[in-house]
């Protein structure tokens, strides 16, 4: 059972370094979500390759979601230090996360929203082997075909066609950090409606974006 376990997963991850991910085991839930509450079937993706999102697209979520993507190896160790410090004071009223884009990418692909020790323990395991076989420019591009983006909306291609009525290549600097600053909660923030907590959001990640310059896909490598 062990050899079939590490055997499937490599062999799993392996395989998704070069075949698009079509499906998530999130959408899967999504759906069964939305029958349970006798609601219309919700299912919008598309895979399209990095080289058809705009570039802005992963310097927004970079600023918003992980600044040190290019340079880490999985886990932000120093995010995670912050982060426990901050949800170690008594009166924190906000719960600070530490994923990576990288650890994102594995729970997204591979595994099911959760808590459990179990959970987290397999995610730090995929995110290891996505690391070790991916290029950080294959990551980037599961993670933005995969990522939930809004109630039913999966990936850049969709919710460029539905939040602003254009391809991903087109979308501004302005909507991609629009898009970024809903990744927290995409079902309760809607990138085509912003209120002020998101319009908020999209001026400080605009702001990262300027600092940390642009989505250099050499480095990516």
């Amino acid at each position: 059972m062990v050899v079939a376990f590490f055997g499937t997963t490599i062999l799993s991850v392996i395989a998704l370094r070069f075949i698009p991910v079509y499906f998530t085991p999130l959408m899967f839930i999504r759906v069964v979500q939305q029958l349970s509450d006798n609601r219309d079937v919700r299912l919008y993706h598309k895979w399209v390759s990095l080289n058809k999102i705009s570039t802005d697209l992963p310097l927004a979520v970079i600023s918003s979601e992980d600044q040190r993507f290019l340079s880490h190896h999985g886990f932000d160790f120093k995010a995670i230090e912050t982060a426990a410090k901050q949800n170690a004071k008594p009166n924190s009223k906000r719960r600070l996360g530490a994923s990576t884009i990288s650890q994102q990418t594995a729970k997204n692909v591979f595994l099911w929203p959760g808590r459990t020790w179990l959970r987290k323990g397999l995610e730090a395991y995929f995110t290891c082997l996505i690391e070790l076989m991916w290029s950080k420019e294959r990551i980037m591009e599961v993670y933005l075909n995969s990522i939930e983006m809004g109630d039913g909306i999966y990936g850049a291609a969709s919710v460029a066609e539905l939040h602003f009525d254009c391809m991903p290549n087109e979308l501004t600097r302005e909507q991609c950090a629009l898009i970024a600053a809903s990744l927290p909660n995409p079902i309760k923030y809607n990138s085509s409606k912003p209120g002020p907590y998101m319009k908020k959001r999209q001026r400080r990640i605009l702001r990262e974006m300027r600092y940390i310059g642009t989505w250099n896909r050499e480095k990516a490598y």
